[in-house]
């Protein structure tokens, strides 16, 4: 068997299988310093120190040139800011504060120094805006160019998980959908690169990191990012919850601009488009009403989650009725 048979996340689940510890909660050893609080498989993995109420979160991420960017839509700066921005998003998902990176670069013997430059201006912009630090990291020949960050975070609440979501729970975002989708399709269109609200979602995205403390502070525990897209995302939320979720197409929240310029698929890019590193999340009502509160405007409750077959995720109109969208979120082993 190949992985692409398996795709993604099938072979994920393997990987899952082979290095699982014997779960959340557990430590190597009677007398373990820590304890993990969060296993592989959610958006970080966590350890809670028994020497102080700490929770530290540690996250990696690969980018690999002709696979996750090209200099036409990623420009070495933008591409420094987004690896470290998807590695945010990661902590952010959790309800915790970015902390130390390590930068495994593999680079192409012709590469130019002054691209290399800017690589490193676009990550210490980023962690400088969020607090973070660049403490270390790997430098390798390779064929072609990659990035890999490696990420803690650390919370002194628990964290939010992707285990936590329970029929009657609403699930709502963080923020608006699609934008990220939007703006590589503009740049991906020919001529003069474009510069538009959308193109700005996709080279600099910017994590939600005060939100997601927000809702932990609010009671939320159940939340992940939105890197894959927000249908597939859900799908997956709900899987590892096992239960399923109903959103309305009406009540996704997205820009004007990607509305105005893809008034025929807009919706498709909103749910399947991915990269837009805003929060999913879920909770009751009560709990909801509070989180919302705290979060911008541009945040909205979009649906709830519902019995039936895991991780099976429902699109409806607003009169209820279920409709059919095309696309489907990111998978890096199937074509």
């Amino acid at each position: 068997m190949r992985i692409s048979d398996l795709g993604e996340f099938g072979l994920i689940e393997l990987v899952q299988h082979w290095t699982r510890s014997g779960g959340a909660g557990t430590g190597a050893t009677l007398d373990s310093p820590y304890r993990i609080a969060v296993d592989n498989g959610d958006d970080a993995a966590a350890i809670t120190f028994s020497q102080a109420p700490v929770t530290e979160f540690y996250t990696t991420d690969t980018m690999v040139d002709g696979i996750h960017f090209t200099a036409t839509t990623t420009p070495w700066r933008d591409l420094g800011w987004k690896a470290i921005a998807s590695n945010i998003s990661d902590v952010a998902a959790m309800g915790g504060d970015p902390a130390a990176a390590l930068i495994t670069l593999g680079l192409p013997s012709d590469t130019l120094v002054a691209d290399v430059e800017e690589l490193y201006a676009g990550m210490m912009e980023i962690c400088g805006e969020y607090g973070a630090q660049i403490i270390g990291g790997d430098m390798v020949r390779s064929p072609v160019a990659f990035i890999t960050v490696a990420l803690t975070g650390v919370a002194s609440g628990n964290p939010m998980i992707r285990t936590a979501a329970a029929p009657g729970h609403l699930v709502a975002v963080s923020g608006p959908v699609g934008g990220s989708a939007g703006g590589l399709r503009q740049l991906l269109s020919g001529g003069n690169p474009i510069q538009s609200d959308l193109v700005e979602q996709h080279q600099r995205p910017r994590p939600h990191v005060s939100p997601g403390k927000a809702l932990v502070a609010s009671g939320v525990t159940s939340a992940m990012d939105v890197s894959d897209g927000l249908a597939d995302d859900l799908g997956k939320l709900c899987s590892a919850s096992v239960v399923a979720a109903r959103i309305s197409a009406d009540r996704v929240p997205v820009l004007p601009s990607l509305k105005h310029s893809f008034p025929d698929d807009w919706l498709n890019l909103a749910l399947y488009g991915g990269e837009d590193y805003v929060l999913l999340f879920t909770a009751p009502e009560d709990i909801m009403d509070a989180a919302i509160a705290k979060l911008p405007e541009t945040a909205a409750v979009i649906g709830e989650i519902i019995h039936g077959e895991a991780g099976t995720v429902t699109i409806v109109d607003a009169s209820g009725d279920p409709i059919n969208t095309t696309g489907a979120g990111w998978d890096h082993f199937v074509g």
